[in-house]
């Protein structure tokens, strides 16, 4: 089975603001990567501490305007989640196509120890997907299928 093309490239507009303008724009480290890094934009001189069982609002210095029909999602990094026990807090994080503030991660400590975030520190990764409207269909009764009503580890997998 030959491999599917890639989607065509989508226009984003980007801001740098004042105290991210040293720090890189959303990129993938490799050719493969899905997602695409957020850095935290805090001072220098003062990092971050996330408290173990606390969530701390974290800003990456640039705005950005996500085009009409499509949402910028947030999502933890895998490595500092095996790590340092770190996670983002409302996974997956949605950034709308109609907000302009500064992007910011809500960056959750699950682990045992304080979390120091640095200046230019990789904090999250940012992805762009399609949002589809929908049409609800009211019915009086659904097709059966074999699960049926079955929830949580009803599958027995």
């Amino acid at each position: 089975m030959g491999a599917t093309p890639p989607l065509q490239p989508v226009d984003v507009r980007i801001r740098r603001l004042a105290h991210g303008a040293d720090l890189p724009l959303p990129s993938a480290q490799s050719s493969g990567s899905a997602g695409m890094d957020l850095h935290a934009a805090v001072p220098a001189d003062q990092p971050a501490v996330v408290r173990p069982g606390a969530v701390s609002i974290v800003p990456c210095g640039f705005a950005m305007a996500v085009p009409a029909g499509w949402e910028a999602q947030v999502r933890p990094r895998s490595g500092l989640a095996a790590k340092h026990a770190i996670t983002v807090a409302n996974a997956p994080g949605t950034i709308d196509s109609d907000y302009r503030g500064e992007v910011k991660v809500l960056l959750a400590n699950l682990g045992p120890e304080d979390f120091h975030v640095s200046r230019g520190m990789r904090i999250a990764q940012l992805l762009l997907q399609p949002v589809y409207r929908v049409t609800w269909v009211e019915v009086a009764e659904l097709p059966e299928t074999e699960r049926g009503a079955g929830g949580f580890g009803s599958t027995g997998r």
